[in-house]
């Protein structure tokens, strides 16, 4: 059996334009978007709803206020836009949008993940069946990858119903008796299966939804720019084909995973990362990452850097720079949190294109200390004692005094425990014993 580490990942297909070209083609579907998001941000005002907001933006944009109202939507599912409370703010994708391809990729890939928000399902479409036929178009946009050219909607729609029927036999759903010969296994939700009421009979079954479904997602699909359609066929477009390739990539990553721990917890996936040096390290977040969605796997990462091991908590913000963007707004509202501030402004810095060497000057003095502290009790916790001599080094006070003045006053919950570590791993009897002496002050409530 090949090892799965050494696993080749997918080629580009055969003809992919240069990224230089696709970020253009990314950039041209969500023109309008950007149009629309700058403008807002200027004015600082959502352009939601009837009113005077989108009235005002399709003046001087000169578009329709529908047209308005779409590229606004686009906008926010893109990830142009930040939106607190009533006031709009610029996203990192419109701050880099002109001169960072990744941000125009970024952000139409979030759009074509967001089609069936951007598109809305038909009115009185089962929700059930709308999010079977969500579920099945990723391999819908396999075989249209796989066909390299165009694929008639017929073969299509016969994938479509094999891929509903496989979903409903995964939830062990059991076929409704009366369905009817028009319906077959696969068709809408309370046709093939005995769907309850709300009193808990069974439902009649319902007509086949899924040539509508489909076509509506066909449609979906092609106005975010991912397919063409024509003559009852659908072709992919070059930013679709890339995209398709993109997620396979991300599935070839995830069975890569070096240290084996993509099934794991984020916090177990971390634990299994202590010993690893930074690069084997991020390509096992890399791959943990690309096996489940990113929204969740940034809640996950946030929810073990909040716990008391303070070496969790930095490698949970390394593994979120492997996130990027996707964990943007999350991270944002993390650094409204005192034990993850200092690493969410920092991440935040280096996010926004600071150079790592120069992100800390982000930090207040006092940010700084209760970072150092923290690191101490990483430190303290999983390394030497000979680190935490060295850690002493990497203190901005200059001078023991000044830091341990300034570490009893910032209040975190591991000093005692950091400098009575230091004390007794120090060399130097007159500085352990200083050490010692705030150690117990801080304890005592003293100064």
């Amino acid at each position: 059996m090949a090892d799965r580490r050494t696993r080749p990942a997918p080629r580009p297909p055969e003809g992919t334009p240069p990224r230089a070209e696709l970020a253009r083609q990314a950039r041209q579907v969500l023109a309008d978007a950007v149009r629309v998001a700058r403008w807002a941000a200027v004015d600082r005002s959502t352009v939601t709803g009837p009113g005077t907001a989108r009235e005002r933006a399709a003046a001087a944009l000169g578009l329709t206020p529908p047209q308005v109202h779409t590229a606004w939507d686009r906008a926010r599912l893109a990830g142009l836009v930040e939106i607190h409370g009533d006031t709009v703010r610029p996203g990192w994708r419109l701050r880099a949008w002109d001169r960072d391809d990744s941000a125009a990729l970024r952000g139409w890939v979030a759009l074509l993940d967001a089609w069936s928000l951007a598109h809305p399902a038909p009115p009185g479409a089962e929700p059930a069946a709308v999010a079977e036929v969500v579920e099945a178009v990723p391999q819908v946009l396999s075989l249209l990858q796989l066909s390299a050219g165009p694929v008639l909607v017929p073969a299509l729609l016969d994938l479509l119903r094999q891929r509903v029927a496989e979903l409903r036999e995964q939830r062990c759903e059991v076929p409704y008796p009366d369905a009817g010969p028009d319906a077959g296994p696969d068709a809408g939700p309370g046709a093939g299966q005995a769907a309850p009421a709300p009193d808990g009979t069974a439902k009649p079954p319902a007509p086949d939804a899924l040539p509508g479904l489909l076509d509506w997602a066909l449609e979906g699909l092609a106005s975010v720019g991912a397919l063409t359609l024509g003559d009852g066929q659908a072709t992919l477009t070059p930013l679709g084909n890339w995209a398709v390739w993109v997620k396979l990539e991300q599935i070839c990553v995830a069975a890569q995973s070096p240290a084996g721990h993509i099934e794991q917890s984020a916090e177990d996936m971390l634990r299994g990362c202590v010993r690893l040096t930074p690069g084997p390290a991020r390509a096992e977040y890399r791959a943990w990452l690309a096996a489940r969605p990113a929204g969740k796997a940034v809640t996950e990462l946030l929810a073990v850097a909040r716990g008391d091991d303070a070496l969790l908590r930095g490698l949970a913000f390394e593994a979120l720079r492997v996130v990027g963007a996707a964990a943007e707004a999350e991270v944002r509202a993390a650094a409204g949190e005192p034990s993850l501030r200092p690493y969410a402004l920092l991440w935040l810095a280096e996010h926004e294109g600071a150079d790592p060497d120069e992100a800390p000057d982000v930090l207040t003095r006092e940010e700084t200390t209760w970072l150092w502290v923290d690191t101490a009790a990483a430190v303290v916790d999983h390394g030497e004692s000979d680190l935490l001599v060295r850690h002493l080094e990497s203190a901005v006070q200059g001078t023991v005094p000044a830091l341990l003045d300034e570490v009893r006053r910032v209040g975190h919950p591991r000093t005692v425990q950091v400098l009575v570590a230091l004390a007794a791993a120090h060399p130097d009897p007159a500085l352990a014993k200083a050490v010692r002496r705030a150690a117990f002050q801080v304890h005592t409530g003293g100064s």
